[in-house]
């Protein structure tokens, strides 16, 4: 069958508002208003809910009547229905779930139709994050003869790597299947049947260093003629893991990982392929191999993105089963709907190389139950049935499951968390010994006997065990399970030397997913360091809306995080400086657990001479000197990975210079201020872009030598002539702005427009602020 966009053209309306125009992928929540007030609350950033109403009409022509026609919707959130013609034919509870609707009976063939799919997403709190609300992944209409093959009907397995070997198995109503086996146009393997194997010689592997991807062309004929065509990507690569560690096509493989929610920032919830590919792309470039896509099946984009660039992926199902975290969440719905929800999952994930593990859950406290445990056995036996060439996980928070063992469980299937009103005393001392104790504790929670009794029924039926915030059981592991393979799941960032060194240590441990490596919306203020009072709460209060941890903000700009976790891993060797913001003079920052440092690559602090500043080089050497305008601040050891300076803010330049341990100068790093008056500088990433796609347009404050400059903040306002401003705004972590707005003011010197052009010509991006010149950058549209 082939795919066609059904994306442009929709009416959409709000329940009982007005009607407008609009293309898809869309997010309706993004668009609400944001109050203290709204039962969404600090987790989904205190956005409003609703329910909304998406209709399109189309023309089916007559000579379609002999043909199949069916619609994919990619992710709709949530409890979705869809409608043709007044006529009810599918829907969705989980607001991640890809679901395909036939349409047999409903359709008029050479006239008009109507589609109308409905998402209600009006009672909250139904998550622990932002959501979204709406379309908000794209929607494909699938159209073939009555002889085709099914969606998703080529699956293609790797059976050996050395030699090469793949099994082809197709799914199809009538007539015959030729196969074609290309790579980079050239054919390398053909072969007939429903279920073939073929050798590929000199084959090339797919992994996160060699992301090989060939083509395979399935031909479905009748009487010689070809009735259906379908061109499936995928890559040669086999997993397996055991004791002795994982193994990618025979290679011991240690995962370097970060988690992600599914929001892309400033767009909401919105997914286009070239948002999901810029991530990938950046967290690459950071030194990610791997990302665990928390707490829900991924976008099909991203998979296509990691396929396509070399990062390995665990697809998560849900964050909760049938016991609530929230009042309304997924656990109304999941007794009815969890086998769906899995092998929609695998079915899509089959072909994509990246995939390497399914997580059947995130921190649930069921598996204390028998009936918990029946079921995780179920689930587990289940995907193993769909499929079998990749390893079956969950993360895994021993504390949660030992507490409800003991019938202390902070999730049950008639309750849910619904009073966010409930603050920690307003005290930053307090705050902070709670918070850092929290941290600890669950580090150390599953150490106990008990919580090995607890947790060992599910953990022993999975292949690999994912643990949350529970490194203190990667020694005991190996030493009390031998045969138990585990990973990282979800941890501290700040823990990342002291967790990498296990994971070199111990080949059981097969690699670290820390929390979080890129920032998104909701759980307002989780990884905060606030200089604000409501910051020393920890469900922080409107106008925060941004989590604010991750080695990456929301637009992809990186943090000594990220610069932090490249050195622990061994892919940056160079001095990375990072300096905490030197613009709060006197006050201490309120510190959250889910951070590390609040450190920025920046020397660049207007109006801030004299003030403290905390200098931070993180290096994989034995010492490190720092000197600020050619005189030195001092040498200092360092230990694990990071050295600590602390001078006065002067502007200038600020050098890093590591040395080994005879002495030797193995790096140096500069930082450099800002100088002269600041600008508006508008850089879009891509000068050239194809009619219909978007582009990322960075706009930063700069100062006459092209540097960032990080204290001097202004709100700008973006026009687009020829194009369409999709979003734009900042990073800042609390504030009441907009992203629809067209005004946002600059934080840390940096915010960023996201642009679409549909029509083929030039763009001109225009941006002016109150003070500055304006400026303007353009955007040939091909």
């Amino acid at each position: 069958m082939k795919r066609f966009d059904f994306n442009d053209g929709w009416l959409f309306s709000k329940e009982g508002g007005a009607t407008r125009t609009l293309d898809l992928p869309h997010d309706a929540m993004i668009e609400e208003d944001r109050a203290q007030g709204n039962p969404s609350g600090s987790a989904c950033a205190y956005f409003a809910g609703g329910k909304y109403i998406y209709e399109k009409s189309f023309t089916i022509s007559a000579e379609s009547a002999d043909t199949n026609i069916m619609f994919e919707f990619e992710g709709v959130y949530k409890n979705s229905k869809v409608f043709i013609n007044n006529k009810e034919v599918g829907g969705c509870a989980y607001g991640y779930t890809t679901f395909f609707v036939n349409t047999d009976g409903v359709l008029n063939y050479g006239g008009e139709n109507k589609m109308r799919v409905i998402a209600d997403n009006s009672d909250t709190p139904n998550s622990r994050w932002y959501t979204g609300s709406g379309i908000y992944r794209p929607v494909w209409m699938w159209q073939g003869n009555k002889t085709h093959i099914l969606p998703q009907g080529v699956k293609i397995s790797t059976l050996s790597y050395s030699p090469a070997r793949i099994k082809v198995d197709v799914e199809h109503v009538g007539g015959e299947v030729d196969l074609e086996i290309s790579y980079k146009g050239k054919i390398v393997a053909t072969g007939k049947g429903d279920s073939v194997e073929l050798d590929i010689t000199n084959a090339k592997l797919w992994s996160d260093e060699t992301p090989e991807l060939y083509e395979c062309h399935v031909s479905l004929t009748e009487a010689g003629v070809v009735m259906d065509e379908v061109i499936e990507t995928f890559g040669i690569r086999i997993v397996e893991w055991s004791p002795k560690g994982l193994f990618i096509n025979g290679k011991e493989t240690l995962l370097r990982g970060g988690c992600v929610h599914h929001d892309n920032g400033i767009l909401g919830a919105r997914c286009y392929a070239k948002s999901e590919e810029r991530r990938v792309r950046i967290m690459k470039e950071g030194g990610f191999n791997a990302i665990r896509v928390s707490h829900n099946p991924s976008s099909k984009a991203m998979l296509e993105a990691c396929d396509k660039l070399g990062l390995y992926v665990m697809d998560e199902t849900w964050d909760m089963w049938f016991n609530k975290k929230s009042r309304y969440d997924y656990a109304n719905d999941f007794m009815e709907n969890y086998k769906f929800d899995i092998e929609a999952m695998v079915n899509r994930d089959f072909n994509h190389p990246s995939v390497i593990m399914y997580s059947i859950g995130n921190e649930i406290s069921e598996p204390a139950t028998d009936k918990g445990i029946n079921i995780a056995k179920e689930m587990i036996a289940f995907v193993h049935e769909l499929d079998s060439n990749r390893a079956v996980t969950a993360g895994i928070n021993p504390m949660i499951i030992n507490m409800a063992s003991k019938g202390k469980g902070v999730y049950k299937e008639e309750g849910g968390r619904d009073n966010e009103d409930k603050e920690l005393p307003n005290s930053s001392t307090l705050f902070n010994m709670i918070t850092t104790m929290v941290g600890t504790g669950m580090n150390k929670s599953g150490n106990s006997k008990s919580a090995d009794r607890a947790i060992s029924p599910v953990v022993d039926a999975l292949d690999i065990v994912g643990y949350n915030y529970a490194n203190g059981r990667y020694p005991l592991d190996g030493k009390h399970h031998p045969n138990r393979v585990i990973v990282g799941a979800e941890t501290f960032p700040q823990d990342l030397g002291k967790n990498w060194g296990m994971v070199k240590k111990y080949p059981y441990l097969v690699g670290d997913f820390m929390w979080t490596s890129w920032d998104y919306l909701g759980e307002v203020g989780l990884g905060a360091w606030a200089y604000t009072p409501d910051g020393k709460k920890f469900n922080k209060p409107y106008p925060w809306l941004l989590a604010e941890c991750g080695v990456f903000d929301i637009l992809g700009n990186e943090n000594a995080e990220a610069g932090y976790t490249a050195v622990v891993w061994g892919q940056r060797t160079e001095p990375y400086i990072g300096v905490q913001p030197v613009n709060h003079p006197g006050v201490k920052p309120a510190k959250a657990v889910w951070r590390g440092t609040n450190a920025l690559p920046s020397w660049a602090w207007k109006d801030c001479e004299g003030n403290k500043a905390i200098v931070e080089v993180y290096v994989d050497a034995a010492k490190v000197e720092l000197l600020l305008n050619g005189k030195s601040l001092g040498t200092k050891k360092v230990k694990n990975y990071k050295a600590t300076f602390k001078t006065k803010y002067v502007s200038g330049t600020l050098i890093a210079v590591s040395y080994d341990i005879s002495g030797r100068e193995t790096g140096r790093t500069e930082l450099t201020s800002a100088t002269g008056k600041t600008t508006i500088r508008v850089m879009p990433e891509e000068n050239t872009i194809n009619a219909g796609e978007i582009v990322y347009v960075p706009i930063d404050l700069v100062g006459e030598n092209n540097i960032i400059e990080s204290n001097n903040d202004v709100k700008l306002t973006v026009t687009v002539d020829g194009g369409e401003l999709l979003a734009f705004g900042s990073a800042n972590p609390r504030t009441p702005e907009d992203y629809n707005s067209g005004s946002f003011t600059t934080y840390y010197g940096r915010s960023l427009a996201v642009v679409r052009c549909k029509i083929a010509g030039k763009a001109i991006v225009s941006v002016s602020g109150q003070g500055l010149d304006s400026a303007s950058a353009e955007i040939s549209v091909v």
